[in-house]
């Protein structure tokens, strides 16, 4: 940002050269003016969409060309990553800008889970918001509400609106658990008060069926895990009873959220604004619309890539219809990798075909290699970014960081890095280093090395058939030469794993023990 301190440097001596209140005026005046042209940031981040599930990162047996567009017209990153192999401790991570498992409670939370991120920490909204912006968040949550033993039925504190946010229309937790409704600035939408919503992750209601005890009641099977209370025909995690006039309708929601985050860009679009567009896609239960069930022959995984792919189409084609596109900066990423049977049978599994959801990485989500957090990522800015592929490594930890010194923000975390330059393509420099983490074990990335400490446990979590990274030694991989980890290195080059053992000890500490790696010293 060298540039702006120059700019900055030559409009002061011209002031001070002119000494002229007409032209004091004027200089704050053309502040002003660029003030308003502070370009509007979306994020859209999805859900389980692997590094090999878009046409742009290799997919043949999916195309997906909106996403594509995007992607060839921006920066596009093959070293990015998400901070952690699971939903929640990622989406902490992405808007606080903070490791997640620095936090002891960022785990894969419950429906009835307290706020995750303190009211008084730094996110991207809340430091967007002390720069002008609006913020808002359409879409999927699962970072807590409340402050435990939350009422459904009456206004829901804290929440994404003590966080930084001015407008939030979300799910809770995820769309495989209970409530299934809609959260809209901490309220239940549609609920009937004299229909108030129960809800229990322990104990069932009396009388309430349930997918264990009432298969012929289902429209989709469980495979593990998922048999508790029955929406829509469909059971889930957690037991819930009323409600029934706030209730989503599965097959509905991404047009339920595109409608919303579309209204969203039209109510705000002439002032600065930050949307995080959070869609549910690809993750279980996968309910895809009728107009796109059937559609890509990979089952029901497929479609709802291919309809999360038309709806960030005919999102993108509102931010151009509202004239606003080309000064709105675009992030696109996922949560963490793919996983495939994640507790229905939908023939994900069996239609899966040559598709390969990971690309040429090894595991999924759950996991410490590579497909675990090595996501697509990219950058979209008509006008402003070259088209580009980059080699650079970036976290979405960073995200937070750079927009607030692009943006001229004193607000930083520790954890984060600023690099507008690199999100923009106009530098290749990125991380040296990154810590990972997948269900509170980390492991290391520096250049293009990754070490994945000793742990024990399964070497495969044969529900979801992924492998975990779970070794009783130490394992390195040389990643630019072995992207699918293939050799371990660990016992042929003694120096390189001292090096990196040495700086995740430093990176990450006692952490190493609390996080379950085994002491090998």
């Amino acid at each position: 940002m060298k540039y702006n301190i120059i700019a900055v440097g030559v409009l002061i001596l011209t002031q001070l050269v002119s000494c002229s209140g007409k032209e004091s005026k004027g200089l704050a005046e053309s502040n002003k003016a660029d003030d308003r042209q502070k370009p509007n940031v979306v994020i859209i981040y999805m859900d389980d969409l692997g590094y090999g599930d878009m046409s742009a990162y290799g997919a043949t047996a999916l195309s997906t060309p909106n996403m594509d567009k995007l992607a060839n017209g921006g920066v596009r990153f093959t070293n990015g990553y998400a901070t952690s192999a699971t939903c929640t401790p990622s989406r902490y991570g992405l808007l606080t800008g903070s490791y997640p498992w620095r936090n002891k409670n960022a785990r894969i939370l419950p429906g009835t889970a307290p706020l995750l991120i303190g009211t008084d920490q730094l996110t991207i909204p809340k430091m967007l918001n002390s720069l002008g912006y609006h913020t808002g968040i359409v879409g999927k949550w699962h970072l807590g509400l409340g402050e435990g033993d939350v009422n459904w039925n009456e206004p829901i504190s804290p929440g994404p609106n003590e966080v930084g946010f001015d407008y939030s229309y979300i799910m809770a937790a995820t769309q495989d658990r209970v409530p299934t409704v809609y959260i809209e600035n901490g309220k239940v939408a549609n609920l009937d008060p004299n229909d108030p919503i129960q809800v229990d992750y322990k104990n069932n209601f009396p009388g309430e069926p349930t997918g264990k005890e009432n298969p012929d009641m289902l429209k989709m099977k469980w495979h593990h895990g998922h048999n508790n209370s029955i929406v829509n025909g469909i059971p889930r995690i957690g037991y819930m009873k009323g409600g029934e006039a706030a209730k989503w309708k599965d097959e509905e929601m991404a047009d339920h959220f595109l409608e919303k985050a579309t209204a969203y860009v039209k109510t705000h679009k002439d002032e600065p604004f930050f949307l995080y567009y959070a869609l549910q896609q690809p993750h279980v239960p996968r309910t895809p619309h009728p107009r796109f069930a059937g559609k890509s022959g990979l089952g029901p995984r497929g479609d709802v890539i291919l309809e999360a792919d038309w709806c960030i189409g005919q999102f993108v084609e509102t931010l151009e219809n509202e004239g606003v596109l080309d000064n709105t900066l675009i992030i696109f990423s996922s949560d963490n990798g793919p996983v495939l049977n994640d507790g229905y049978y939908d023939d994900a599994v069996e239609k899966l075909g040559d598709h390969t959801p990971a690309g040429p990485l090894r595991g999924g989500k759950y996991s410490l290699f590579e497909a675990g957090t090595r996501v697509p990522f990219f950058t979209y800015w008509n006008g402003k970014i070259e088209p580009m592929v980059s080699d650079a490594l970036v976290s979405q930890m960073d995200i937070l960081n750079s927009l607030s010194s692009f943006l001229g923000g004193d607000e930083m975390t520790k954890d984060g890095e600023a690099m507008m330059d690199v999100f923009m393509g106009k530098s290749s420099y990125g991380r040296q280093s990154l810590v990972l983490e997948a269900t509170s074990r980390t492991a290391l990335r520096k250049k293009d090395w990754l070490l994945i400490p000793p742990y024990q446990g399964p070497a495969k979590n044969m529900q979801v058939n992924i492998e975990l990274g779970n070794y009783n030694d130490y394992q390195l991989y040389n990643l630019k030469n072995d992207i699918g980890q293939k050799n371990n290195l660990a016992r042929s080059n003694e120096k390189k794993l001292r090096e990196l053992k040495e700086d995740y000890e430093r990176l990450v500490g006692e952490n190493s023990v609390t996080s379950g790696a085994l002491d090998l010293k």
